[in-house]
């Protein structure tokens, strides 16, 4: 079951970014986990009337095709199609995420993996 859905920005600066959206926006931070050794930030979010703006520091190297990203948050459990979406989505993909393995677990998911597919779009499923 699909637990929810959120706006995702993947910014370079993203502590001054989250600094001046907290600000304009009245927004509560929930969490910040950051990525151990650079202290960037891996996953955060905020509370922004009554939604959850998420955030991630994107690697100023990279390329950006875009600054927003589809995510989608599912129950616990969920692993099947978090696994049958990255098989079907990461044919001509490019791999976004942190970890070495999209299915390894991290501070804020069991399992989870990051891609901006074939055709441009920004994807972050995990549970």
């Amino acid at each position: 079951m699909l637990k929810r859905t959120m706006l995702q920005l993947n910014l370079v600066g993203c502590d001054e970014a989250m600094k001046l959206y907290r600000e304009a926006f009245d927004g509560k931070m929930l969490c910040v986990h950051r990525n151990p050794g650079d202290n960037r930030v891996a996953h955060a979010e905020m509370e922004a009337f009554g939604q959850v703006i998420a955030f991630s520091e994107w690697d100023k190297n990279k390329p950006i095709s875009m600054t927003m990203q589809f995510c989608f948050h599912f129950e616990k459990g969920q692993e099947a199609a978090i696994r049958k979406a990255y098989g079907v989505l990461k044919k001509g993909a490019m791999i976004c995420s942190v970890l070495d393995d999209p299915y390894d677990p991290c501070d804020y998911a069991d399992c989870q993996f990051a891609l901006i597919d074939k055709f441009g779009v920004s994807w972050c499923l995990f549970c």
